[in-house]
């Protein structure tokens, strides 16, 4: 078996995806955000599928993103930390070397940071974000405990998923640094930015005006 990469994503309902973007831009244009970033981050792995195989999971069956040639799964109900020790879990079951779980926030995340994460050794490896945060999980082992105590979506979340691993016996390894996509400043920093992927960059030159009122 071939190690799996594993996109974590929200359907893109409105109101239910980018909330802090949806109270500048409007939760309709958020949730059109949240898709093309979803569409971009598939395209970007998709160079990485002679290495590993791709999957969407999704909180809610979606039709969304139909041109997708992945496959797709439901996750586990329950908080960030039930719904990844499940799918983490669920690909390691079936003899996977390696279960890589990536959010949808980072749509420049570049293939090579994955491909850091995918020849780690460590049983837990993440890819750490400006905010203390990370958008990338790889695991190796996993344990039942690995994420208890974790501060979901603030400044300690790796810190904490770090602690926790340790606790639990697992080693740990930390890749390469990159941001990812919550708030308007930093959407205003990755429009400034370089190589802005086509369907972000699409939905950027959509609602310039918004945009540039973030700057």
């Amino acid at each position: 078996m071939r190690p799996v990469i594993i996109l974590f994503a929200k359907a893109p309902v409105a109101g239910q995806v980018k909330t802090r973007l949806a109270e500048r831009l409007g939760a309709g244009e958020a949730a059109l955000l949240h898709k093309a970033f979803v569409a971009d981050m598939l395209e970007g792995m998709a160079i990485l599928s002679r290495v590993a195989d791709i999957e969407l999971h999704t909180n809610i069956n979606t039709d969304a993103w139909p041109g997708t040639k992945v496959a797709r799964r439901l996750q586990e109900e329950g908080d960030l930390g039930i719904r990844m020790l499940h799918a983490l879990n669920g690909a390691l079951s079936e003899h996977r070397p390696q279960a890589v779980i990536v959010g949808t926030d980072a749509p420049t995340l570049p293939a090579s940071h994955l491909q850091t994460v995918l020849s780690s050794p460590a049983d837990v490896t993440l890819i750490p974000t400006d905010d203390g945060g990370y958008c990338v999980i790889a695991c190796r082992r996993t344990r039942s405990d690995m994420f208890r105590g974790v501060r979901w979506s603030g400044p300690f979340t790796l810190e904490d998923t770090l602690r926790a691993s340790w606790k639990c016996g697992l080693t740990t390894a930390v890749g390469p640094a990159w941001f990812d996509v919550d708030t308007p400043a930093d959407l205003a920093r990755l429009a400034t930015g370089p190589a802005v992927p086509r369907h972000t960059a699409a939905w950027i030159a959509k609602n310039r005006p918004l945009v540039a009122g973030l700057e």
